[in-house]
């Protein structure tokens, strides 16, 4: 190859590489942010991970609870729904009651019994009739959630009442009737047997006096009672999940 070749193909070369250069430029600026602007993509994992941070889940501790259960004392912990004050969950389903203190940390848990017919609601009236004009069909215990306060029964009995108007408190075991096993029911693991009083909370007596009177019995509280025919959003339509977190979450009420 002679010289003149020699340098038209050196010539040819440079003029390849410059041009490779400038195209290779042009398509970092197409693609590149501007100079101090990161760049983000706004994914679904990211948009979750902020949704999420600093949400405040309840403590069962060691016990184990329905899904429910869990749902609705993570959003009263994270919400702040119960206003600082000490709260319960009673999950109907399983014939369960938690309590907890105000910041979500259970105290203790215990099989109850409850109302012996399936339902969500009282009948308007309820809580005026005799207990002798109540009908099996009637006996159920409200889903909701209420503000409870201590106090007494018709007998001077301590009971945390949870509805008054529906005359449904939380009380100790009254073993009135021996063929209704009151205490066999309590001990029973399957949460059907445990379906057997006119509405209220039958509580353990030692559970009752260790744990529901020195939590719920000194002043109000927040009782929130699981729905058992009806959807747990129907009952609670502003509670969420850790998933389902608002921008700016807010409780169901703005007091008690």
């Amino acid at each position: 190859m002679n010289p003149s070749s020699c340098g038209r193909l050196t010539t040819d070369l440079l003029a390849g590489l410059k041009q490779g250069v400038l195209i290779g430029a042009a398509a970092l600026v197409l693609i590149l942010p501007p100079a101090g602007q990161a760049l983000v993509r706004d994914t679904p994992a990211a948009a979750d991970r902020e949704r999420q941070a600093g949400f405040r889940s309840a403590d069962f501790g060691a016990h184990a609870a329905s899904n429910d259960a869990r749902f609705i004392a993570d959003w009263a912990t994270d919400s702040g729904d119960s206003r600082g004050l000490p709260f319960a969950i009673l999950d109907k389903r399983d014939a369960r009651l938690y309590l907890f203190a105000p910041d979500g940390r259970l105290v203790d848990a215990s099989p109850v019994l409850l109302g012996a017919a399936p339902g969500d609601d009282s009948v308007p009236d309820i809580g005026t009739r005799p207990m002798a004009l109540v009908r099996p069909e009637e006996r159920t215990t409200p889903a909701g959630r209420f503000v409870s306060v201590p106090g007494k029964n018709a007998s001077d009995e301590d009971v945390v009442w949870v509805d008054h108007g529906a005359a449904v408190s939380m009380h100790r075991v009254r073993l009135v009737d021996p063929k209704e096993r009151r205490l066999e029911r309590l001990a029973s693991l399957d949460p059907a047997e445990r379906r057997i009083s006119y509405g209220c909370i039958n509580v353990p007596v030692a559970f009752f006096d260790s744990v529901v009177w020195p939590t719920l019995g000194q002043g109000r509280a927040v009782v929130y009672v699981l729905p058992e025919t009806r959807a747990i959003g129907d009952v609670f339509a502003q509670a969420y999940s850790a998933e389902t977190r608002p921008a700016q979450p807010r409780s169901a009420v703005a007091r008690l």
